[in-house]
């Protein structure tokens, strides 16, 4: 078998080839220090690139931006958005300029513009591309953990929200209710309370007396100017408040999962087909059936938003330092031994 001319091993002291002036070594270093170049690019580069390519949009399309139809976001999933606008529903998706720019999500209640296209989904709605998101309102924004840094944006445009607690199945839990109370005021939206399944505070002595106290626990709330009124599905006129306080509104449903939103949103208008879960007999907590929030029109007028039950409420925009302000009663000295304890334990966790 003939020999065969070996290459020569590569040399991988490039330094000495360097300082020996041999033209190769500058070729290779010149090769790294590219490299090197573009590995140490800030991580900013292609945000900024973005950003002028937005504005570039924005400076060819001023002027016709305004002119796109606005509708109102009813329903968000992983990639597309329903919009809701006069002439029909649109299924749109966001210009990714857009979406990768904007300080949060899209979220349900956003004011969108929205630019359609020529196609129909397989429902037969017009599919389109939002090109611009108005400017929000009110928000209600949850982190989701206690201590997290980023926001978490569930609904926007809405008037208030009406945080559901039942008596019992699942217990009513004040420290997550005082939360929500928070994120509603924090967020510019109105509060109102509702303690549901009150029918069943009177089937044994235990129930009698866990009613009793939340009789008066809502009594305080309602001394703060809290809006507060106690339901159940199986005492028909108990809805009637209820409905009255929701008509010609647009309000957010809240509350932990199988208090009861759902089946008391069905009992003002069963038409709506919004469904409805057991509880779980073995833990007493509700199954989650809202999977996403999802606004629905009411006969009465205005709106519902029904949004996923939750059993953790982190507040965003909530600090030590301006907790106070949410607990009027404890900084006036007040407010009742379980309301000061619901203010220490948020704060510790702030």
């Amino acid at each position: 078998m003939p020999n065969r001319r070996r290459k020569p091993p590569r040399e991988k002291d490039l330094t000495s080839r360097f300082l020996d002036g041999d033209g190769h070594g500058d070729r290779e270093t010149d090769r790294l220090e590219s490299q090197q170049r573009f590995s140490h690019r800030s991580k900013n580069a292609q945000q900024n690139k973005m950003e002028q390519t937005a504005l570039f949009r924005a400076g060819e399309q001023s002027a016709d931006l305004d002119s796109l139809p606005v509708g109102q976001v009813m329903q968000v999933y992983s990639r597309y958005c329903e919009v809701d606008h006069p002439t029909g529903q649109r299924l749109c998706v966001t210009r990714k300029t857009l979406s990768k720019l904007a300080a949060t999500s899209i979220v349900v209640g956003d004011f969108v513009r929205f630019r359609d296209s020529p196609t129909l989904d397989e429902l037969g709605r017009r599919e389109a591309v939002i090109e611009q998101v108005m400017p929000r309102q009110t928000i209600l924004t949850r982190t989701d953990s206690f201590q997290s840094r980023s926001q978490h944006p569930i609904v926007a445009n809405a008037q208030q929200m009406l945080i559901v607690a039942s008596l019992i199945r699942p217990m009513v839990k004040w420290g997550l209710v005082d939360r929500m109370l928070i994120a509603a005021q924090s967020g510019g939206l109105i509060p109102l309370l509702c303690l549901n399944k009150i029918d069943l505070g009177s089937a044994d002595e235990k129930s009698r007396s866990e009613y009793a106290m939340a009789q008066e626990v809502m009594r305080h709330y309602q001394s703060l100017g809290i809006a507060t009124f106690q339901t159940s599905a199986e005492q028909p006129q108990s809805i009637e408040p209820v409905a009255r306080a929701l008509a010609g509104k647009t309000t957010v449903l809240a509350g932990h999962s199988g208090v009861g939103k759902s089946t008391l949103i069905s009992a003002i208008q069963p038409s709506l087909d919004i469904r409805i879960g057991e509880i779980s007999n073995f833990t007493d907590k509700g199954r989650h059936t809202t999977t996403s929030a999802r606004r629905y029109p009411l006969d009465i007028g205005g709106y519902v938003i029904d949004t996923p039950g939750v059993k953790l409420f982190g507040l965003w925009g909530v600090s030590a330092e301006n907790l106070a302000d949410f607990f009027p009663d404890v900084r006036e000295g007040t407010a009742p031994q379980w309301r000061v304890e619901s203010y220490k334990r948020i704060e510790a966790s702030l």
